[in-house]
């Protein structure tokens, strides 16, 4: 009985699909720490002192880093194929991204440049080894356990996520922690946690692609474009992924602007520290949730349908905030009692949908992906990711006035779920089987 409890059983290479998702559960403390609760804040109050300046050089800082990631990822990604430096990469971009975060402390008021200097290249180094954790995925698993396997990773990054969520809330209620000024041991923490929880990937995760021969170092650069080159040119030979990256573009909008703008949708019903907590908790253990019922269902229901199921998910809970919010308001909004159980339930709904939408989307890349490209593919898909990021929150910033902008990023789901049936499962997954079995160019 516990043998089939084990979520590792049947895995060919249980250690290393283990240090690939602490990868996951590493980076959590920039993504979550850093870029959802703390930076914004601490920019804002403690750096700049100017609300509105503030917001405009954090949306600047954001736009960089995420245009830095989009511009570079298809050449990095060729690179890393015809070099085999995905897991250089990887380290090499968590490493700056660590020593980015330990320096976050030096940060005091009016240090803008030094902020700038010091965000946008762990933003991009994060955002850039995001895209090389995924890409080992067509190598850590079978295409019939692509679901399986992305779970895994996506669960115990959310696993990461909970407890650093208890640690920030602990030391916000026990140690006195409530003020930005004295957030500076989290920043350390944060890159603490990073450097602690990246060491099983330096040990035991491992590249199986080797070096194309034939190329020196010096023409490598050379070699990633003639690869992009050819895979633009090819673009109809893998027409499927192309189709769902399209797709995939349009929806990830919606989950962008859900997931930056929460604190303020929070804050829209009168939320405070404490419940914004409480209300990020709820998110990370239903989306873990999501995570495991995906990863569990996925290689039988079929990626197509997997995505299609949880985008129901996305524009059930989606317009059900809409029009809770709408009712809110009308009501008077009363701020010291909130919006009710109802709310917890959409939140709860919405962390399903985050924790789903994001391993079945990328299990289905896999599966559409050759695994010899799988650096260039996923590189693409990490350039449609940031590209969706910049749009979703332009468009959150532009429709934040209107009490509609919640029935419209619901659209965003709807469109998303209506042209999935566009996506042939069986016919991407035979042009990537096609492209492994063809001979090296």
């Amino acid at each position: 009985m516990l043998h089939r409890l084990n979520p590792f059983r049947g895995i060919e290479s249980p250690r290393a699909v283990a240090a690939w998702g602490l990868y996951d559960l590493a980076n959590q403390s920039f993504q979550l720490l850093i870029n959802t609760l703390l930076f914004s804040i601490y920019l804002t109050i403690v750096v700049v002192g100017d609300g509105k300046r503030a917001e405009l050089i954090w949306g600047a800082m954001f736009f960089i880093s995420n245009a830095l990631v989009v511009l570079s990822a298809p050449v990095l990604g060729a690179l890393a194929d015809a070099r085999a430096w995905k897991k250089e990469i990887l380290l090499a971009t968590g490493c700056l991204c660590v020593v980015m975060m330990a320096c976050f402390p030096l940060l005091g008021p009016g240090a803008i440049a030094l902020a700038v200097a010091l965000y946008v290249p762990a933003a991009f180094a994060c955002g850039t080894g995001e895209n090389f954790l995924a890409a080992f995925l067509p190598e850590l698993a079978k295409r019939e356990q692509m679901g399986r396997i992305s779970a895994l990773g996506w669960s115990m990054s959310y696993v990461g996520a909970l407890v650093l969520l208890l640690i920030c809330f602990s030391a916000v209620t026990w140690f006195g922690l409530a003020e930005p000024e004295q957030w500076k041991g989290l920043f350390v923490l944060s890159a603490v946690w990073f450097a602690v929880f990246m060491v099983p990937t330096v040990l035991w995760l491992n590249e199986k692609a080797v070096p194309r021969p034939g190329r020196d170092d010096a023409t490598a650069i050379v070699d990633a474009f003639r690869r992009l080159k050819r895979t633009i040119r090819e673009a109809g030979k893998f027409a499927q992924l192309a189709t769902f990256l399209a797709i995939f573009f349009v929806y990830s909008m919606g989950t962008q602007t859900v997931v930056f703008f929460a604190g303020i949708i929070g804050n829209s019903f009168g939320f405070g520290i404490d419940r914004l907590i409480l209300m990020a908790v709820v998110m990370a253990v239903t989306a873990g949730v999501g995570a495991i019922t995906t990863g569990m269902v996925q290689d039988r229901l079929g990626h197509r349908n997997t995505v299609m199921s949880i985008l129901g998910v996305w524009v059930l809970a989606t317009t059900g905030l809409a029009v809770l919010k709408l009712r809110f308001a009308a009501s008077g909004a009363d701020t010291s009692t909130g919006p009710g159980m109802a709310f917890w339930v959409i939140a709860g709904a919405i962390g399903l949908g985050l924790g789903g939408i994001g391993t079945a989307s990328r299990a289905l890349v896999g599966a559409f992906t050759p695994e010899r490209r799988s650096a260039e593919f996923f590189g693409l898909w990490g350039m449609v990711y940031k590209l969706a990021s910049i749009g979703g929150i332009l468009f959150g910033v532009a429709s934040e006035a209107s009490r509609f902008s919640l029935f419209l990023i619901a659209g965003f789901f709807a469109v998303g779920l209506a042209l999935m049936p566009l996506v042939n499962e069986k016919a991407g997954m035979a042009a990537a089987s096609a492209d492994d079995q063809s001979p090296m160019e």
